[in-house]
């Protein structure tokens, strides 16, 4: 099937394991104008005041940080962060783990972009620690730390080694950058604040649509000083554009809501890990799950998992999973799961049927 295809395939399922229920465009878009209208909300003029300052403002608060900058992508927010680290520490080296996002999905911007150098850290199945913080040889400006950490299935450090990084830092005069793509949904399993979470880091960027369902966006937060800094780099990289309230508008009139439910998706992503670990032919990573995601490892040829996946969505409606990858072991694939509201209303036994059901129809003979 070509993309175009698989999508109207999706389109047409009325239950999906993964991710939030499906809005159409226009919905939003008068979801968000009904919001902005019933709490006076007005736009901004290139990132001053508006839904950007409200948006700004309410989640430097959540983070405990003391100002926030909005900013168009994610992509953005992060090297300006690692510019700063650098130009601060007249230091152009910094440390990430080898799945970083900075290292798989910006074609090396961090070097293009902003001269900057990077050396990998830690192992690639597993989370970063003190120890290999204590490795590298050269000196570094800062240190990446991705919570949850995607590729590798959601995974955080546990709250006591999630510690020891922070003092490594604080000793060594490190700066710690918090990548929290997917922060918003890591405090459930810390049963921390964010703000407790997101302590002794120097700088933190949260994504405005992979958890809040924004359209698109993140927020880069830390002192005053560093934001000030931020907001002259936004406007050097093209991020100051006349109006950015339509994007800060969309993930703030539904971010109380999100956050709300998260402790609920956390809990419900505990259970299905639960019953989909005892189906045969499949394992989870992790195994007892660190958010409200996790990686399923299938037996199966990629090809023929994807069929099995096609041939289940247009008999039963039911769409299992996006996209699967080969795991590097032969006759294994993996899917990446996210728990949003489209799992509330379906049951454990359920969800563990038809994968039982996909895993049989990929390895039928």
């Amino acid at each position: 099937m070509t993309p175009a295809e698989t999508q109207a395939l999706k389109n047409r399922c009325i239950r999906w394991v993964s991710g939030f229920a499906p809005r159409s465009f226009a919905d939003d878009l008068e979801s968000v104008a009904a919001w902005a209208r019933s709490n006076a909300v007005s736009a901004d003029v290139y990132g001053d005041g508006g839904a950007v300052e409200l948006l700004e403002q309410r989640v430097a608060g959540l983070l405990g940080k003391p100002a926030a900058v909005f900013m168009p992508s994610g992509v953005m927010a992060q090297l300006i962060a690692l510019r700063l680290h650098a130009d601060d520490k007249r230091l152009p080296r910094f440390g990430m783990h080898a799945t970083c996002h900075l290292a798989t999905e910006e074609e090396q911007a961090f070097s293009h972009v902003m001269g900057l150098h990077a050396t990998f850290l830690g192992q690639a199945h597993r989370t970063l620690n003190r120890r290999d913080l204590e490795q590298p040889a050269e000196a570094l400006s800062s240190v990446v730390l991705e919570l949850p950490a995607r590729v590798i299935g959601g995974q955080s450090p546990s709250w006591d080694e999630l510690g020891a990084i922070k003092d490594w830092a604080a000793e060594t005069g490190t700066r710690l950058h918090l990548d929290g793509a997917r922060l918003w949904e890591a405090a459930a399993w810390y049963g921390k604040t964010y703000a407790e979470i997101a302590a002794g880091a120097g700088t933190v960027y949260v994504s405005t649509y992979k958890g809040l369902g924004g359209f698109s966006g993140a927020l880069l937060a830390g002192d005053e000083r560093a934001m000030a800094q931020a907001r002259v780099w936004r406007r050097r990289m093209g991020g100051t554009i006349f109006q950015l309230a339509p994007l800060a508008a969309s993930a703030a009139y539904r971010l109380d809501e999100r956050l709300a439910l998260m402790p609920r998706l956390f809990e419900r992503t505990v259970a299905v890990v639960e019953a989909l670990s005892r189906v045969s032919g499949i394992r989870i990573n992790p195994a007892a799950p660190h958010a409200n995601m996790f990686h399923v490892h299938m037996d199966g040829e990629v090809q023929r998992l994807i069929d099995a996946r096609n041939a289940i969505a247009e008999s039963d409606g039911l769409w299992l999973f996006n996209a699967a990858r080969a795991t590097g072991s032969p006759g294994r694939a993996v899917a990446e799961i996210y728990v949003g509201d489209n799992l509330l209303a379906m049951s454990d036994e359920g969800v563990a049927e038809a994968f039982a059901r996909l895993i049989a129809f990929a390895n039928q003979e």
